[in-house]
């Protein structure tokens, strides 16, 4: 089910409505896990049964872990637990790839190719598969106490807010939520029910409204102009390809930043909270510090359950945190999608991170100097990194090898030509005008802190004139046709 359709405002109206109205605790957990269910079904239909599989092995061989008491078994059950998980994903989201590059290399051997199995990427895999082998890890190091039902996990794996398309939950950060106890007047204390709070409806609904104008006004009213430059992007000039980069960045972001302030404030208005997972990105420093901005939930998990482990205790050799970097981003990469240009995008960021690290680490004339910490020196950080991280972009959006190649050197290299630029702008003004609009709003926010919650603040009647302005905007540039979330796809 899209976010961006009447029919989840139906859906999202009902729920709320039915949790309001029936006031008990283990009524609205076990609503909540078919609500779920229904939302991902609405989709994905029989695809539902994976979610269904993963959630029940996870739940009994991490049930299994914590209670064995040998290491070894330990170990082995973990290893079992991942592998299940990492097939499955691996199956539906790598195998026609994989079959597509061995028959590549089997044609110049003149043997038959192997036929490709044509599967379809079942919806939100690559995320409620994370939330699992997270919540395994998370157990078998000792970090989180397992569920104590199999209700508790479902509800974990399957809430229907960040399902999809994220942010990436870990149990640490949910199920202690699920555990909350309160005072009560007639008992000491008992668990927490889910109650709508009159300050998470205003905020929740603030930020609701935020990510379908991100995603509504501006990613969706942006992307003819990036699909018409990148469709075919050979012959194309430089300002054209930098003009189509910037327009995709601010796409993407409002694309996905867009769906994970829907999902973050439709999860407050139930009383629960979920972490960030964009902190002002285009606002970056340096490589490190965009990914610790930007999709905050995939990089925090890859650090720690992938980086970390890799690296260990051994930080202070270069090539281990070389091997480690790039192992980390590469795998990030493909997480994305199964392509090539998913783990160059990844790589390139591995780069960019591994040379900061390096110098940072061997450079104290970098990390001490005045001039990155002045205002010139912070505005050339900035737009250096997002130059750098613009570039990547065009590896993430263009698939075909060619083409990438082609397009990142007339991003580098520049012809000076303007007039098919000129005429893109002329062609394309609304998206123009939308790109330079979101810049300048970007830029107030950025100054501004806690913008979201000083407008859930505002006196009531000013709260309702924001609102009606946010809707208008979508219904007055709403294309009629209701456009997929780009995370959808991975």
């Amino acid at each position: 089910m899209l976010f961006n359709t009447l029919d989840f405002v139906v859906f999202f109206i009902i729920t709320l409505t039915v949790v309001a109205i029936i006031k008990r605790r283990n009524f609205h957990h076990i609503f909540i896990i078919i609500v779920s269910y229904f939302f991902l079904y609405y989709s994905s239909n029989y695809q539902i049964t994976l979610l269904i599989f993963t959630t029940m092995w996870t739940y009994y061989l991490a049930k299994e872990i914590h209670i064995t008491s040998n290491t070894t078994r330990k170990k082995q059950l973990l290893v079992l637990t991942l592998g299940c998980n990492l097939v499955l994903l691996g199956f539906f989201k790598y195998a026609d790839f994989t079959i597509s590059e061995l028959n590549g290399m089997l044609n110049h051997f003149g043997i038959a190719n192997i036929p490709v199995l044509n599967l379809i990427l079942p919806i939100g895999i690559s995320f409620y598969t994370f939330h699992a082998i997270g919540y395994v890890i998370d157990v078998y190091r000792g970090n989180v106490e397992p569920s104590k039902s199999l209700r508790e996990y479902m509800l974990f794996v399957t809430f229907f807010p960040q399902l999809v398309a994220g942010p990436i939950l870990r149990a640490g950060q949910f199920l202690p939520q699920l555990r909350e106890k309160v005072d009560d007047w007639k008992e000491k204390t008992k668990l927490r029910l889910i109650v709508i709070e009159s300050h998470n409806l205003k905020l929740g609904l603030t930020m609701m409204m935020f990510g379908f104008v991100k995603k509504m006004f501006f990613a969706d009213n942006i992307a003819p102009m990036v699909n018409h430059i990148f469709a075919n992007p050979v012959g194309m000039e430089s300002f054209t390809i930098i003009l189509g980069a910037i327009a995709f960045a601010v796409q993407i972001y409002g694309d996905f930043s867009g769906y994970s302030d829907i999902a973050i404030g439709a999860a407050l208005i139930m009383g629960f909270k979920i972490p960030k997972n964009f902190n002002k990105p285009y606002f970056a420093r340096s490589p490190a510090d965009f990914w610790r901005r930007w999709h905050i939930s995939l990089s925090t998990w890859v650090r720690d359950y992938l980086y970390f482990p890799l690296v260990f205790n051994n930080r202070k050799s270069d090539l281990r945190v070389f091997f480690s970097l790039m192992t980390s981003f590469f795998f990030l990469g493909l997480w994305h999608g199964a392509g090539l240009n998913f783990a160059i995008y990844g790589i390139l960021h591995g780069v960019y991170v591994t040379i900061e690290t390096v110098l940072r680490k061997r450079s104290k004339f970098l990390r001490e100097n005045t001039f990155f910490k002045s205002k010139v020196g912070t505005v050339i950080s900035i737009l250096v990194t997002q130059y750098l991280v613009f570039l990547s972009f065009i590896a993430f959006r263009i698939q075909d090898l060619d083409k990438m190649f082609y397009t990142m050197k007339k991003y580098l290299i520049l012809d000076f030509a303007v007039s098919h630029t000129l005429d893109i702008i002329k062609s394309f003004e609304i998206s123009v005008i939308l790109v330079i609009v979101f810049m300048i709003l970007s830029y107030i926010s950025y100054k501004k802190h806690n913008i979201l919650e000083n407008i859930a603040n505002l006196k009531l009647s000013r709260w309702f004139l924001f609102s009606t302005v946010c809707i208008l905007l979508i219904v007055l540039f709403y294309g009629g046709n209701a456009k997929e979330f780009i995370y959808f796809e991975f």
